[in-house]
């Protein structure tokens, strides 16, 4: 399927690593001109590598810290002064952060809202006026299924996650007349960096155990069975980015096995 991305300019943060690595892979795949937002630059320069390796197509890496305005301004001044716009902006960057009512700071909780609340607001806020002359933008928030329906213990990133929801919902009413879609993919036990190191840290105490078995006790509770690889996440996010799902906004898609108990 002709995803009809191709020349589309996008900006993915948290993208040198899982989901947002795989969703940079994907679009630039379809052709889209591709920009990875992170920390840490040797990881990005790694990322941009790979990616621009296995597809050709124009994929840069530009160190960031979305908890930062002036930051965010600058990664958004230099993708559109290199590619003279903004099409596709998917806010991506954060991590688990999870505690029970006792044990959680307020710096913790301060903490994640700053990375995945305030990071996702300066990332629209700044790249609004580009995706407006776009005629057909696109944001996408990362969010999770615990924004919808969280467990004991998942705060903060259940409260920071269920900010995100609405946001989304919010700026798909404000930004429809502009033909701006906004959607959030609510992301539920996917393959990443965090959980390979936890898998890490029990395979120093017991050497028999794999990585397998990791992921197999992890997916206990799955429904299909499985812990999600990233690029089913990206691939999502690929979707959602093009004009083949023109007619959705204001939607949260659940990207979880069927681990969720609300739609």
């Amino acid at each position: 399927m002709n995803l009809e991305l191709e020349g589309k300019v996008a900006i993915i943060t948290g993208g040198s690593d899982g989901i947002g690595k795989a969703a940079a892979l994907s679009l630039s795949q379809e052709g889209a001109h591709v920009a990875i937002a992170a920390r840490d630059q040797g990881r990005l320069d790694d990322a941009v590598s790979e990616i621009s390796a296995q597809t050709g197509n124009p994929v840069i890496g530009i160190s960031t810290d979305v908890r930062d305005e002036s930051s965010v301004v600058s990664l958004i001044a230099q993708v559109t002064d290199k590619w003279d716009g903004l099409d596709i902006l998917v806010n991506n960057a954060g991590t688990s952060s999870t505690s029970r009512l006792e044990d959680m700071s307020n710096e913790k909780m301060t903490a994640d809202i700053e990375l995945k609340v305030y990071g996702a607001v300066y990332g629209t806020r700044h790249a609004l006026p580009y995706l407006k002359q776009s005629q057909s933008a696109v944001i996408i928030n990362t969010t999770t299924p615990g924004g919808k329906a969280p467990d004991a213990g998942t705060q903060p990133t259940a409260l920071s996650r269920a900010a995100g929801i609405s946001l989304t919902k919010t700026w798909s009413k404000e930004l429809a007349e502009f033909n701006i879609r906004v959607n959030t993919i609510c992301i539920g036990l996917i393959k990443s960096g965090q959980h390979r190191a936890s898998w890490a840290r029990a395979h120093e105490k017991d050497q028999s155990y794999s990585l397998d078995d990791h992921w197999q006790g992890m997916a206990i509770n799955v429904p299909l069975g499985r812990v999600g690889e990233a690029m089913e996440a990206g691939d999502v996010i690929c979707f959602l980015a093009s004009p083949r799902s023109s007619y959705v906004t204001g939607a949260s898609i659940n990207i979880d096995g069927g681990m969720s108990p609300v739609v």
